[in-house]
């Protein structure tokens, strides 16, 4: 089977083609500045060098026909006519309270998908854009929904609500849902294989931490709280978000600088977070190459990782105990220094940090604990359209079957 994976964003659209048998990647790319000019094609092939292509692409629809024209290419394509492709599996962003789990595309899902654009005006949309656009383009062609908030639907009650009056819930779905479920889904997974023990008998923490970041507390397979929440705003500090603030903050700036809603809301995701205190950049990387030459940035490292280990604390406390805890995401997997931070002076808890294999630059999935460290510590890169692919995979061979 051969399943194609869409990611379409406001101005974008990644996709990979995945054999999901055999868990391997044929080609993958991104179609950039889409309704822009100067609109850009990246597209690599498994065994082939990277390619870049310009042209004007106006919408989502354009943009799915290029990747189609370049996967369908004689010199860069893998596949020689659409109907090789069997599925086509979606990142959705949010499914509200609606979608526990993946499912096959129908118009009385996308009728829900709608209804949740309220939830993520930015993301939703978009998401939309790019299924209609896959329907149209290869119709037959079986579209799967895979959301982000699905994972998290696990949450109790007392752990997704927030302490406003109840009718907010009931009348505006006011709670927390919780964003990079596919990750934490994925790399929680994987932990339970790398410890060697089902993980159904574990309780792990799992850090995405990247441009936006999030932690989650995973106990026996089951996501049972989360720090992003109504929206990815919430939780940890990131690139541009400011992550957790009292609510009066916000309300003060308003007042003092004059902002509008709009204003507040572009402050908040776009200005704040690592970007917002440094005055540098919202890339770790950069931060970290300031770390010892700029206060702020010191500063701006120092905020991330202390915030990161207030929730790894508070979600050992919610599950009674870790028995893993996991580092994924650009920067969970390749700033050693933001993993040695987050975990300092956390031996109480029974971390013990082997530095030298913290240290190394390997890219594979690998412990970074010492033999006796009572909780293990993992990094392991993420892979989220595998996700999206077996799922899409499982959804469309039980449609074949029936």
């Amino acid at each position: 089977m051969l399943v194609l994976i869409l990611n379409a964003g406001s101005s974008s659209v990644k996709y990979q083609v995945i054999s999901p048998e055999e868990r391997r990647v044929l080609a993958k790319g991104v179609v950039e500045r889409i309704g822009m000019s100067g609109a850009i094609l990246t597209h690599k092939k498994w065994d082939d060098k990277e390619i870049r292509l310009s042209g004007e692409i106006l919408d989502h629809k354009m943009a799915i026909e290029y990747v189609l024209s370049i996967l369908l290419s004689k010199n860069h394509g893998v596949i020689e006519d659409k109907s090789e492709i069997d599925a086509v599996g979606h990142r959705v962003v949010h499914g509200g309270e609606a979608f526990s789990g993946s499912v096959l595309i129908t118009e009385e899902v996308m009728s829900e998908m709608r209804r949740c654009i309220d939830y993520a005006p930015l993301h939703n949309p978009p998401n939309l854009k790019g299924i209609n656009a896959a329907m149209q383009l290869l119709p037959g062609i079986p579209q799967v929904g895979v959301f982000d908030t699905a994972f998290h639907q696990t949450m109790p009650k007392h752990a997704y609500l927030y302490g406003l009056p109840y009718t907010l819930y009931k009348r505006h779905g006011i709670r927390r849902y919780g964003f990079h479920g596919t990750s934490h889904r994925y790399v929680s997974e994987r932990a339970a294989i790398f410890y060697g023990e089902p993980i159904e008998k574990l309780k792990l923490i799992t850090c995405h931490l990247g441009n936006g970041a999030s932690a989650a507390a995973i106990k026996h397979g089951k996501s049972i709280d989360t720090s992003m929440g109504f929206t990815p705003l919430e939780g940890l500090m990131m690139g541009t978000r400011s992550g957790d603030l009292d609510p009066a903050i916000i309300l003060q700036i308003m007042h003092k600088e004059e902002l509008t809603p709009n204003d507040a809301t572009t402050l908040l995701n776009k200005h704040s977070g690592l970007v917002g205190v440094s005055g540098i950049s919202s890339d770790m990387r950069e931060i970290e190459e300031e770390y010892h030459e700029s206060d702020r940035a010191r500063l701006a490292h120092d905020i991330f990782t202390y915030r990161l280990k207030k929730y790894i604390g508070a979600y050992a406390a919610a599950m009674g105990g870790v028995d893993a805890i996991v580092f994924t995401g650009g920067i969970g997997e390749n700033s050693s220094m933001v993993r040695e931070h987050s975990l300092r002076d956390m031996e109480f808890l029974g971390i013990k940090l082997d530095r030298e294999k913290n240290e190394l630059p390997s890219k594979e999935e690998r412990e970074i604990t010492t033999p006796d460290s009572k909780v293990r510590v993992f990094v392991i890169p993420t892979n989220e359209e595998l996700v999206i692919a077996l799922d899409t995979m499982k959804i469309v061979s039980e449609l074949k079957k029936n």
